[in-house]
């Protein structure tokens, strides 16, 4: 299914309808000026004139799921939080780290429509009642805290922001917004690293509870969204409800449906990699052949790094696995992430492939937990004795109990990292078994003999 008219990058100048590949369809920042120019806040004046829980109870009926990983419902996150005290701040914290690997889907929007993720910032501060958003921003993108700075600057300059109230509305909120830069941590895009990289602090994760919409940055109410869960709230706030649940999918395992469009960044082994705004439960067949313009060089396909190299492999028999938040149950992967795939061709080395994994998950674990900081150097040191053909079958046995053995699963981590590092071993070597044992010696195990 291709899309008559994008969602999430209508405002973009150039953009192929549906898609945008973020290399081809556009090249310029949407300014302040051209985003109003095109109905750009139109949404935000809306939300202001509707009481803040109408808004709230919106979100929540449309099921806008987060886009950021976990697609945990946006609206029901919002009601999580205690009424205003009116005793401080109150805080948005918006997520863009994006370090995951094989995760670009955020950087375009900020790169082309920054506006648009500033407008649902504004939506979510209403909604919510919250004062202060803090705009956490990956340390490695340089060149989109400058675009992302000048946005803010120019949503200032317009009203947006700053006294006065939103929109510069008599009795509507007054919000500021700042930009964060990370200092480059994965870590610190688990939602409580975050909170911690904020103030100042190592970014270790916090032990929950107490949840952030209860305590969270400096101790006070906290909302955190992904950017993308933010900029789909603004057409929804538009075109209503029901406009929304005519994108994407029920569930076919009967639990939350899948709703809406979801930006895809398809990386890896295919003809046209990019970013592809495509309804939620598009096969991933689809979304290489028809959107990607198929395999690279005619190759076949092999398997796929579903979301993101925490939520584990697609094997070769799930070349047709839908894209929506069943993909975790339905392919036994742990969910669907950011559904931005890394797709693999017939000559990958499954093998390197989960060492080079397990090389990048020791090195980013912040080593506050046992497990996660000692388990995931002994799965990286196993994997390349794996590879190097000096290991045996015990050593791929212990491999998968090391997985299963660390991580919030078995409760033995604060943060899903473990998880993570083990859900990309197990899948792989699960799947993709055959490669590992040809690695591998069999053990020798001696023969008692009796002395009769």
């Amino acid at each position: 299914m291709r899309l008559t008219e994008p969602v999430l990058t209508k405002r973009i100048p150039g953009c192929v309808p549906g898609i945008n590949d973020g290399g081809t369809a556009a090249r310029s920042t949407v300014s302040f000026a051209q985003y109003k120019a095109t109905g750009g806040y139109a949404s935000l004046a809306k939300a202001l004139d509707m009481e803040p829980a109408k808004v709230i109870e919106l979100v929540k009926e449309a099921v806008v799921r987060g886009r950021g990983g976990a697609g945990f419902p946006a609206g029901l996150k919002w009601s999580f939080l205690p009424q205003d005290d009116g005793a401080g701040h109150r805080y948005l914290c918006i997520n863009c780290d994006e370090a995951e690997p094989g995760t670009f889907k955020d950087r375009l929007l900020v790169d082309f429509d920054p506006h648009l993720i500033l407008e649902g910032i504004a939506i979510a501060c209403h909604a919510c009642r919250l004062d202060t958003a803090y705009f956490f921003i990956r340390g490695e993108y340089h060149h989109q805290a400058k675009v992302m700075e000048k946005a803010i600057q120019e949503a200032y300059a317009g009203g947006i922001f700053g006294k006065g109230g939103l929109m510069r509305r008599p009795g509507a909120l007054s919000v500021d917004c700042f930009l964060h830069r990370s200092a480059g941590a994965y870590i610190c895009g688990e939602e409580t690293g975050l909170l911690e990289a904020i103030e100042g602090k190592r970014g270790w994760p916090r032990v929950k509870p107490p949840f952030p919409a209860v305590k969270g940055l400096f101790g006070r109410p906290t909302i955190i969204n992904n950017v993308e869960t933010l900029a789909a709230v603004v057409p929804i706030v538009e075109k209503g409800v029901a406009w929304w649940k005519g994108i994407g999918v029920e569930s076919s395992l009967g639990g939350m449906p899948s709703y809406g469009t979801k930006l895809m960044g398809v990386s890896g082994h295919v003809n046209r990699p990019g970013v592809f705004e495509a309804p939620l439960g598009v096969k991933l067949s689809t979304l290489v052949n028809d959107y990607c313009g198929g395999m690279r060089k005619g190759k076949r396909f092999k398997g796929a790094i579903a979301g993101g190299v925490s939520m584990g492999v697609l094997g070769t028999d799930q070349f047709d696995a839908a894209m929506d938040f069943d993909i975790g149950r339905a392919c036994n992967v742990l969910g669907l992430g950011t559904a931005c795939p890394t797709i693999f061709d017939e000559d990958t080395d499954m093998v390197m492939v989960a060492r080079n994994i397990a090389r990048f998950f020791k090195n980013e674990s912040c080593g506050q937990c046992t497990p996660c900081r000692e388990g995931s150097g002994w799965i990286y040191k196993l994997l390349c004795r794996i590879e190097q053909g000096q290991a045996t079958t015990a050593d791929l046995d212990l491999l998968l109990e090391l997985g299963m053995s660390m991580g919030l699963t078995p409760g033995t981590t604060i943060c899903g990292l473990a998880d993570g590092n083990n859900w990309a071993i197990r899948t792989i070597v699960g799947k993709f078994r055959g490669e590992f044992e040809k690695r591998v010696k069999p053990k020798f195990v001696p023969v008692h003999v009796s002395a009769h």
